[in-house]
């Protein structure tokens, strides 16, 4: 029976060896976990604070002053976009910093148990060269989406033009913005292909509304009228909450084909320009026929290919 003793001598003498580089190991292994985990929390806090006075502070920017007014922006939904947009932007910012924290971490773990982490480090390397080789398009895509999201540029519900897709964003991601265009179709737009955006639908908007009056009327009669008509409707209590600012008359900003161009301008909430510019050109119809103002007709060329027909 003497040959067990001689076999546990080896490892009882190794474990006597090796004993306080095993315990101070397992000492750093844990200090590295434990500095991994509450830095993780700590930069989880940190992300979320900064969202949060991200959101706040839109909505400050939000409330600016056009006319002598408040614009509130449509304060309900907006501000449930800019809580969405936070809550997926802290979401990609904390998946990147446990990834980074996580790995460094276990990186560090490999070299106290003595393997040799230069090889993996290495194949780490040319790994990540070939993947951003081969995804160039998917991490600009990313990249441009995380930007978008960070600078507000349009959400969920804005009407937008960016380039050939005109309409009603319906989704937004990282990688993609899904934009409904009038005649109901669905467009699928790379972010990283979004090199210009107009948002229709941000903070305040202009319904624009251009009158083409008969060469013979007299401006200054017509514009009395126009000016009275539009004062009426910035009353009415239909559309008196969706308008910032007092409707003004710009003035004549054509003179041709046989017409006097007037241009009236009624600032409104975002997204209200267009239901209020049909109002108003309807309202301007009804004003301008019960003062007898004739509205221009195109006048026909005498040649060419428009000119009329005579037998």
């Amino acid at each position: 029976m003497p040959m067990p003793a001689a076999q546990a001598d080896p490892v009882s003498t190794w474990l006597d060896q090796n004993a306080s580089g095993l315990i101070s190991g397992a000492i750093n292994i844990a200090i590295v976990v434990v500095v991994a985990l509450v830095l993780r929390a700590v930069v989880g806090r940190v992300i979320d604070q900064l969202t949060r006075r991200m959101v706040s502070s839109r909505e400050r920017l939000n409330r600016s002053r056009v006319g002598g007014r408040i614009v509130h922006a449509a304060e309900t939904s907006r501000g449930e976009r800019q809580r969405q947009r936070a809550r997926t932007i802290a979401s990609v910012l904390k998946s990147v910093s446990t990834f980074v924290i996580f790995g460094v971490a276990f990186v560090t773990v490999l070299s106290q148990v003595g393997i040799d982490i230069a090889p993996i480090l290495a194949s780490a390397g040319v790994l990540g060269l070939a993947i951003g080789f081969g995804a160039q398009s998917l991490v600009q895509d990313f990249l441009s989406g995380l930007f978008m999201m960070v600078e507000d540029q349009y959400g969920v519900g804005d009407v937008i033009d960016a380039g050939d897709a005109v309409g009603t964003v319906e989704a937004v991601t990282l990688r993609i913005t899904k934009i409904r265009d009038l005649n109901g179709g669905l467009w699928y737009v790379r972010n990283g292909e979004i090199l210009r955006v107009c948002n229709m639908n941000q903070d305040w908007a202009n319904a624009v509304v251009e009158l083409p009056l008969d060469y013979s009327v007299d401006v200054d009669g017509a514009k009395d009228v126009i000016r009275r008509s539009i004062e009426e409707f910035a009353q009415d209590p239909e559309y008196a909450a969706k308008i910032v600012g007092a409707p003004e008359i710009s003035g004549v900003v054509a003179i041709g084909n046989g017409a006097v161009t007037v241009r009236v301008l009624v600032t409104t909430q975002p997204g209200e320009q267009w239901a209020l510019g049909r109002a108003l050109r309807g309202h301007l119809k009804g004003a301008l026929d019960r003062a007898g103002i004739k509205v221009a007709y195109p006048v026909l060329p005498v040649t060419g290919a428009g000119a009329a027909q005579q037998g």
